[in-house]
């Protein structure tokens, strides 16, 4: 075999290789991870504050997993008021996973209790009102 058979079985092979790649990349799945972040993105400064209340409670947010149940429990800031917001659970990595239910909560204990949904990592969003301010909360959980 002379240089140039060589030559060329070594291009060829490179040319295989770069299809190869350009198809298995074209294959791929690639979620946006909302369909309207530029509209998001506008609005972020009020999440920044609705965060900020959330940080001038007198205690955080808690939330606890037992079984296939995430139970979420609210400061004592707001016992006796009425609460309604959305509490969603964003699966970065699948968005059929993806959770979302409203509430509706006034009672002494804020407890709320949802669905785990299945094994991997979360962000758990909670937006509330009371009276007409929001707060929202997010924090990255593994169930």
């Amino acid at each position: 075999m002379n240089w140039g058979t060589k030559i060329l079985i070594v291009y060829l092979a490179f040319v295989a290789g770069i299809v190869f790649m350009v198809f298995t990349s074209s294959t791929q799945k690639t979620d946006l991870v909302t369909t309207e972040y530029y509209a998001k993105e506008l609005k972020y400064q009020d999440k920044i504050n609705e965060m900020n209340r959330v940080s001038g409670l007198s205690a955080p947010v808690t939330y606890v997993l037992k079984g296939d149940e995430l139970i979420i429990e609210f400061p004592r800031d707001f016992n006796g008021k009425k609460l309604t917001g959305e509490v969603v659970l964003y699966c970065p990595s699948d968005e059929n996973k993806d959770f979302k239910q409203s509430f509706s909560l006034q009672d002494d204990l804020l407890k709320m209790k949802i669905p785990a949904g299945s094994n991997g990592l979360y962000q758990l969003q909670l937006t509330w009102q009371d009276g007409g301010v929001v707060y929202y909360f997010e924090k990255k959980i593994f169930i």
